[in-house]
């Protein structure tokens, strides 16, 4: 290897470690991008109604704002008190665990199942949730770090939204001169996709909640609300999200009432699940953005292996845009125009060989 390879070769794999110490920091400007996206084609629309572009992001940020303060005073304080008393549940539903572990151990052989391991392991599980819960400085650090981290995704927002033509051009001049303009038609597509992606898993979201919390009002499960919501935000996080949220109202369910409501709690997700599978997804999801469930999930948990709750948190965003880069780039661009290339190649060498061989005919 040459001296220039090997220094060429050296900086490559620097620049990959700054990368991946910069992990963090890059997810949040990807978050960043993707909400701006999308921010950015509401300010569009209302430009397109002759408004002036700042008037039109004053207007999107105050209805933005107004839309969240109507929530939170609808359902801020219903819903805050539910969580604080699903909070003061945790002791109770450990306990609860417990003898019915015991339950099972008593009814059972011995030498069927012996479980008398798992049900030790409760009295040692609450006093660390306990010391967890109280541990106020950690939680304090925790809240301050999540708030830093909001506050530079909102304010790098604001300055996508403000000038996202300038920042594009920037992203363009990377690419050469030839490709830059099919780079602006992909980057064109993955802006459409996440739009789409974004507004149908809004209304998912919504959807989910409201139906979560009629179902858990007729069943008369305590802290409805507080379940439908969880329910609901746990739907950003595809294939895993949805089952998450069941545990939380099957375990009140089992405190508050008889065991037939835990199983009724049980039936009432699965028909959501289902409802959400086979009707709302396929019209409101599937014209939107076509990714396959295997991808999505393992896309979810090495994403969540890489980056932590972040990357579960972008992992449909981020295959999209990998999924439309590979397929426009790398199919497209790269491999079926080597593939014609191979062909008219081939095409070309039989023609010669036939030229050949009628040209020894005729000398014979």
């Amino acid at each position: 290897m040459s001296l220039g390879k090997l220094i060429g070769f050296l900086a490559f794999a620097v620049s990959l470690y700054i990368l991946w110490r910069l992990k963090q920091i890059l997810l949040l400007i990807f978050a960043a991008v993707v909400f701006a996206v999308v921010l950015n084609r509401v300010v569009g629309w209302l430009q397109r109604q002759g408004a002036k572009r700042g008037i039109a992001i004053a207007l999107t940020l105050i209805t933005l704002l107004g839309i969240l303060t109507l929530l939170l005073g609808l359902i801020g304080p219903s819903f805050a008190q539910q969580v604080e008393q699903l909070g003061n549940l945790v002791p109770t539903i450990f306990e609860s665990l417990r003898g019915w572990f015991n339950q099972v151990q008593t009814r059972l052989p011995e030498q069927l199942i012996n479980i008398g391991s798992i049900g030790d392991i409760f009295p040692k599980i609450q006093p660390f949730a306990t010391r967890l819960l109280n541990n106020a400085y950690t939680w304090f650090s925790d809240l301050l770090t999540i708030f830093l981290q909001v506050f530079l995704v909102l304010v790098l927002i604001l300055m996508l939204v403000a000038n996202p033509s300038a920042y594009r051009r920037g992203l363009i001049l990377l690419f050469p001169g030839f490709y830059r303009r099919r780079a602006d038609e992909i980057l064109s597509e993955c802006e459409d996709t996440l739009v789409g992606w974004m507004t149908a898993t809004l209304i998912d979201m919504a959807v989910i909640s409201v139906v979560t919390f009629i179902g858990l009002s007729i069943l008369n499960v305590p802290l409805a609300l507080a379940n439908a919501v969880l329910a609901g935000l746990l739907e950003f996080i595809p294939n895993i999200g949805p089952t998450l949220s069941v545990f939380p109202p099957l375990a009140v369910a089992l405190l508050d009432g008889p065991w037939w409501k835990g199983i009724a709690v049980i039936g009432l997700y699965v028909i959501i699940q289902q409802f959400e599978a086979y009707i709302l997804v396929p019209y409101v999801m599937k014209k939107q953005v076509d990714l396959l469930p295997a991808v999505t999930l393992i896309a979810v948990v090495v994403f969540g292996s890489l980056f932590g709750f972040l990357g579960v948190f972008l992992s449909v965003p981020l295959v999209i845009i990998f999924k439309i880069w590979i397929n426009e780039l790398l199919i497209k661009d790269i491999l079926n125009t080597w593939q014609k290339n191979d062909q008219d190649y081939f095409k070309q060498d039989s023609q010669q060989t036939d030229g050949e061989e009628s040209k020894g005919s005729q000398q014979s």
